[in-house]
């Protein structure tokens, strides 16, 4: 599988392809909001004849979902997201023209993830593990064959994810993180929601927040 990561938006926010040797391919968290941003992703795509066949949010915060529409719309496929943050993504057309994105589309989701599906796309399949408390319904993605996580804003290298926005929580999130993350291996590599990507063995080690 492949990771290819695109940053956009001025929340300098991490967007996710990933594919295998099928070139089926997901879209997790589009950022993609200016029109030079959205033709970079689908330019992308295009020149790798990529086909997009799924639509994922770790969570729903305006920064991870403002290309939703974008992407779903471009390649006719459906935003899935944890039931719990269908209220966060409900919210943000209510506050997105405050934060500078006026053209904000909203996008609802036509599919709920949960605790232990298993998404599959070509050869390639990506467990769905629940770790609230950056927000109630946040959720990441894990394949087990190439010991990658895509994170969301749970954990960042030294860091963790922020809990003064509504529906979150540190203490929810730490036990998230010790739980549903730091059971992982440490060779395991966590992409993160914004920054550089890091490991589990790293962070265990070296996350001030969790010594």
């Amino acid at each position: 599988m492949e990771v290819t990561s695109f940053t956009f938006n001025p929340f300098q926010e991490n967007t996710y392809l990933l594919h295998d040797d099928t070139s089926e391919c997901v879209v997790i968290d589009p950022g993609c909001y200016a029109p030079e941003e959205r033709q970079q992703l689908k330019k992308y795509i295009a020149d790798h004849n990529l086909k997009v066949v799924r639509l994922l949010n770790t969570h729903c915060h305006i920064d991870h979902v403002l290309g939703n529409q974008f992407v779903a719309s471009t390649y006719n496929v459906g935003l899935e997201i944890h039931a719990a943050d269908e209220q966060v993504l409900r919210a943000v057309p209510t506050y997105a023209p405050a934060y500078g994105f006026p053209q904000y589309a909203e996008q609802l989701p036509e599919r709920y993830l949960k605790d232990g599906d298993v998404i599959k796309f070509g050869r390639t399949e990506l467990q769905v593990i629940f770790a609230p408390g950056h927000a109630p319904g946040h959720v990441v993605f894990y394949n087990e064959a190439d010991k990658v996580v895509i994170g969301g804003d749970v954990l960042f290298r030294q860091s963790i994810g922020r809990t003064d926005l509504p529906g979150g929580d540190h203490q929810t999130l730490l036990q998230s993180i010790r739980t549903r993350l730091f059971t992982l291996p440490d060779e395991v590599t966590v992409y993160p929601g914004h920054g550089p990507e890091t490991t589990i063995g790293y962070e265990k080690q070296h996350n001030p927040f969790l010594q």
